[in-house]
């Protein structure tokens, strides 16, 4: 009898864990740090960094967010916001300034490996996909893709 009720607590007590669901960033937290890429035109930079988010249930959990601008001579000619956080998917949510009025727009992870992130939202003009890729520690390459036209920018960590 105690043997029984030993295993129906051990039965109860891993299922509980397997329902659990795993918000951790361990799988994307090698996007954390400043990534530059300078050119003629001007230097884009995006930071990453984690930080915690709480939601209406009570759940606490950390999420990635980013920061991106593009700075030519000294003006601020592009910058937008990042929030890349994990439901059963990741998403990948981003708000750009003077775009879609105000309003994020949603990208889901298709790709989620240890040197590559693949966001996808078919509905959207333009970018349908976005691509990170990392190179080397040091070397990270994103691009922005959809509708036969790309974008790639190939970054340098410095910080």
């Amino acid at each position: 009898m105690k043997y029984r009720i030993l295993l129906l607590l051990l039965v109860i007590i891993f299922s509980i864990n397997a329902c659990q669901k795993d918000y951790s960033t361990q799988e994307v937290d090698w996007l954390i740090g400043t990534w530059e890429n300078k050119t003629e035109d001007g230097t884009f930079t995006e930071t990453w960094y984690r930080t915690k988010n709480e939601t209406k249930e009570g759940l606490t959990y950390d999420r990635l967010e980013a920061k991106s601008t593009f700075i030519k001579n000294g003006d601020t000619l592009f910058q937008e916001e990042v929030i890349l956080f994990k439901m059963d998917k990741w998403i990948y949510s981003v708000m750009a300034s003077n775009q879609n009025d105000g309003k994020a727009t949603l990208f889901t992870a298709t790709t989620v490996t240890n040197n590559e992130l693949i966001f996808e939202n078919p509905e959207h003009d333009f970018p349908k996909k976005i691509t990170y890729k990392i190179v080397n520690k040091d070397s990270l390459y994103a691009e922005i893709s959809g509708d036969g036209k790309s974008q790639g920018f190939p970054f340098k960590k410095v910080n």
